[in-house]
């Protein structure tokens, strides 16, 4: 990819968005067709595809098969500039992540102890026997050890806080695989994934961030 090939693509990404603002789009409103966009932004509908992407992965649109694009629940456009920033797959934009990322999770944590839900606790431990089941079958449990995490994060009830976190772990998602890939990780981490969720059940905040903080460093997040 040519160097100045990801700095376009977030100017698409930035013009789209922009464009969306200044139309008034609301949630559940119908975007225009790649066509009519590649005319107003005077740029390829190729283009204009992996910008719809990136929005999406941003959770700010949501393409229905059949009937196009439409805007999601009401978010903030001007986390778009910040996120975007990391689309740029460079060492420092690695490391940027893993400590944003971790920054989060903690801080979330903290909050879930005092909001998590029955339900929300329950669904943690059929992710754990998801992936424990997973693991006996020889495959890796990259989703539950993602959802596992969503869910702790959701769960702090801010849904702000929710976004950004899966914005930046959507543009990071192989960090978790290349984890779990490493030899004789998955039971280690599905033991602290339940040594979390008992420090929840207890609304145990002390303990829970030390046993989070210990599997975030173990996972090299």
């Amino acid at each position: 990819m040519a160097a100045d090939q990801p700095k376009r693509y977030i100017e698409i990404i930035r013009a789209v968005s922009e464009m969306i603002q200044n139309d008034g789009l609301k949630s559940g409103d119908k975007l225009p067709s790649e066509r009519e966009l590649s005319d107003r932004l005077d740029v390829g509908r190729s283009s204009i595809r992996e910008a719809l992407r990136g929005l999406e992965l941003l959770d700010l649109i949501e393409t229905r098969r059949g009937e196009g694009t439409f805007m999601k629940a009401t978010s903030s456009y001007k986390l778009v500039d910040l996120l975007l920033s990391f689309v740029l797959k460079d060492e420092q934009a690695r490391k940027d992540l893993t400590e944003t990322r971790r920054i989060i999770e903690l801080e979330a944590l903290k909050l879930a102890c005092e909001r998590i839900t029955d339900e929300q606790i329950r669904k943690l431990d059929r992710l754990i026997l998801r992936s424990k089941k997973e693991w006996n079958q020889g495959d890796f449990p990259v989703e539950e050890d993602y959802r596992f995490h969503k869910t702790i994060v959701k769960s702090c009830q801010n849904v702000l806080l929710f976004h950004i976190w899966k914005s930046l772990v959507a543009f990071n998602k192989e960090a978790i695989k290349e984890s779990l890939e490493r030899s004789g990780r998955p039971p280690i981490s599905i033991k602290e994934h339940e040594q979390i969720v008992e420090a929840l059940k207890k609304r145990d905040s002390e303990q829970a961030l030390l046993a989070m903080r210990l599997h975030l460093q173990n996972s090299r997040f």
